[in-house]
């Protein structure tokens, strides 16, 4: 489908559900697969996608915004509304050439000055332009990502196309929706943003304006809702059959209006780190009966010696069991017979997957790093963001063993109605556009998988940024001293903003701790405290302050410095352990030095840290039985070990999400076969 053609779809085909629009998506043939490899994994042509030629130069579309920027300057309010309306027939004549893009982004410029009193900067005009066209830009952190979208976002919205501009959270969504607001409402468009709690009616209302904030997670669900409700006949002709054959078609039982134009705020965020777990909608049951084998499985756990009865790959976050220890509990079992546990378990085999559920329970989910207690309830930490994830569990019965791990109620075992992978679900936008602040180092991946070419806008202004010389330790012991060591000749002696960023719910805990004996005021950002988020954030660039945060300070905040403290030297970040990924660790540091200030970034590491214990333990003991000149080991040495550490995870995230997408299709191949849709 040509951008002419989806743009001649009128505002009623494109009522919800009236069709269903999306892009089919399908295993691309060998052939595709070959020149995709061929070009770089920089495109991968997957079932015809819409794309829009390649964007023609960026300076000379500049020059035609500014072109028009003193005519609409002299304009009145009125004058510009017509204008607007005008806009509307001409981009659906001519779709997104130069010449009508030019002059809606100018327009929207214009009115973004007045109502927002914000204006685009060049790179942003360039970064829009780009996300018009069906790419992923890479713009650095604190260069105006959310602002710059609502340039394509108007002039895909006044096209007729209907628009899901995705983050990564409810709160972003919301907050975005309603910042940029007035500009949509400027030109009389709707816009409003869809988060937890919505009721089926609410969600329908937003997805029928012409401009959707919603988290990935809640889009997500809302599609697989959709495609529950309508099976495997969701094509227009079958909705159009339905509805003159019963009078009110199981179209109307749906909320979106199918998958047109997506603009993907922290892409790679989406695309990649939360892409090695399908999503899946399910429904719970009764998890009563689940509990007299949870608390024989973790008995019997308990009692097995590791490296003996069973083995643990931290690395690939797996646990097998021996066959000495099968037979351990086999004997255990003989010996328990006083406790009928042939009742308990269904057979050996039965027995066997419950323990190998009780030791993963045991030791690879840890509480504050994997998940957190709240209300009594045992809630996943997303790894990627740090933030909780309250209506996400384990599944195959992992979610309840480290419930009943926990001593907490179980919630019951989710049986599964319909699932899909993030790689699936945006494939099948008609045009998909993202932006992020980190995505070369994913760029192959994204193109072969996604069809979507990186390209990287320049900074508005140059960098100012001082990255001091990373420091590694032996022990985490002597690296939470330095850390706090740090804090205190940054916060109170120079009165500059530090924020320390933290894996874990537990490593922000235990900094605290530190902090707190040494006499430091600071407060925490982490799972815990997701709601007050925005009143942490706002305050953490004043003199002084010290934050302590998990990943979820380094996606889609700003930190606004305080009065003085440019002149101090800026924010002054800390990394205080490394992440599985270069991208997560890059969006750290920038968090400080943003848009031309001045800022400066650490990493304070230790040999024993997680990544490293778990992903380049063999190189880990070397490097720390070394004689070391001083306190802390030789950078290019660390170097060294943080390249194979992180390589080495990200080789298996990167398996992960392929063996995801792959079982993923086999099984909608198996549930179509079978007439069950997704």
């Amino acid at each position: 489908m040509s951008t002419t053609t989806l743009l001649k779809l009128t505002a009623r085909q494109l009522a919800s559900g009236r069709p269903y629009t999306e892009r089919d998506e399908r295993e691309p043939a060998w052939h595709d697969k070959l020149a995709a490899w061929l070009w770089h994994g920089a495109v991968m042509p997957v079932s015809a996608p819409l794309r829009g030629a390649r964007a023609p130069g960026t300076r000379a579309f500049v020059a035609r915004v500014d072109a028009h920027a003193a005519e609409f300057a002299q304009a009145d309010e009125a004058r510009l509304r017509v204008v607007g309306r005008e806009m509307r027939a001409e981009l659906r004549r001519l779709g997104f050439a130069p010449v009508p893009a030019a002059r809606c982004f100018a327009l929207v410029r214009e009115v973004a000055s007045r109502v927002l009193g914000k204006r685009h900067y060049d790179t942003q005009i360039i970064t829009g332009w780009w996300l018009l066209h069906g790419a992923l830009v890479e713009m650095a952190t604190g260069e105006g990502k959310t602002f710059a979208a609502t340039l394509p976002a108007c002039a895909a919205a006044l096209a007729g196309m209907p628009v899901h501009v995705i983050t990564v959270n409810d709160y972003l969504a919301e907050r975005d929706a309603q910042t940029m607001g007035p500009l949509y409402r400027f030109f009389g468009l709707r816009c409003a943003a869809v988060v937890h709690g919505l009721s089926r009616a609410e969600r329908r209302a937003v997805y029928a304006g012409d401009i959707a904030y919603a988290s990935n997670k809640e889009l997500a669900f809302d599609y697989l809702r959709d495609r529950a409700a309508l099976g495997d006949r969701a094509s227009p002709l079958h909705l159009a059959v339905e509805s003159l054959r019963d009078g009110r078609g199981r179209d109307e039982q749906v909320v979106l209006r199918g998958l047109v134009f997506a603009i993907v705020d922290e892409a790679d965020s989406v695309f990649i780190d939360e892409a090695r777990t399908p999503l899946i909608l399910s429904t719970t049951l009764d998890g009563v009966s689940l509990r007299a084998p949870g608390d024989a499985a973790l008995l019997a756990a308990q009692a097995l010696q590791v490296d003996v009865h069973f083995a643990v790959d931290f690395g690939l976050r797996r646990v097998r069991l021996t066959e000495a220890g099968t037979d351990e509990l086999d004997r255990w079992t003989a010996e328990a017979d006083a406790r009928d546990l042939s009742v308990v378990f269904e057979s050996p085999r039965d027995r066997d997957e419950h323990v190998q559920r009780a030791l993963a329970a045991l030791w690879l989910y840890t509480r504050d790093e994997h998940y957190v207690l709240l209300d009594g309830k045992v809630q996943i930490v997303d790894a990627s963001t740090g933030r909780v994830m309250p209506d996400r569990s384990w599944e195959r019965g992992l979610h309840q063993m480290i419930e009943a791990k926990e001593g907490v109620d179980l919630t019951g075992q989710r049986q599964t109605l319909a699932r899909i992978t993030y790689q699936r679900l945006f494939r099948r936008y008609l045009r998909l556009a993202g932006m992020s602040g980190t995505a070369t180092e994913v760029a192959a991946e994204i193109g072969r998988t996604y069809g979507l070419r990186v390209t990287r806008v320049p900074l508005h202004r140059p960098s100012r940024r001082h990255v001091e010389k990373v420091r590694c330790f032996r022990t985490q012991t002597e690296k939470w001293a330095a850390v706090a060591d740090a804090v205190t000749k940054a916060a109170v002696g120079q009165r500059r903003p530090v924020l320390v960023g933290t894996r874990t719910v537990k490593a922000s805990e235990q900094i605290s701790a530190l902090l707190q004996a040494r006499g430091v005021e600071h407060v925490v950002l982490n799972a815990k405290q997701d709601a007050q988020e925005a009143a942490i954030v706002a305050s953490a660039g004043q003199p002084g302050r010290v934050t302590v945060a998990t990943n979820m300070a380094g996606r889609g905040t700003d930190i606004e410095l305080g009065e003085g403290v440019a002149a101090r030297g800026g924010l002054h970040v800390i990394l205080t352990e490394y992440n599985e990924s270069r991208r997560v660790d890059r969006q750290l540091y920038g968090r400080s030095a943003r848009q031309g200030d001045p800022g400066s970034a650490a990493a304070i590491v230790a040999c024993d840290d997680d990544i490293f214990v778990a992903q380049a333990n063999h190189v880990t003991g070397w490097l720390t039985g070394l004689r070391w000149p001083g306190t802390t080991a030789w950078p290019p040495l660390v170097a060294l070990l943080r390249g194979l550490a992180q390589g080495r995870a990200e080789r298996r995230n990167r398996q992960a999400r392929d063996g995801a997408l792959k079982h993923d299709r086999r099984l909608a191949q198996v549930l179509a076969f079978s007439g069950r849709g997704e």
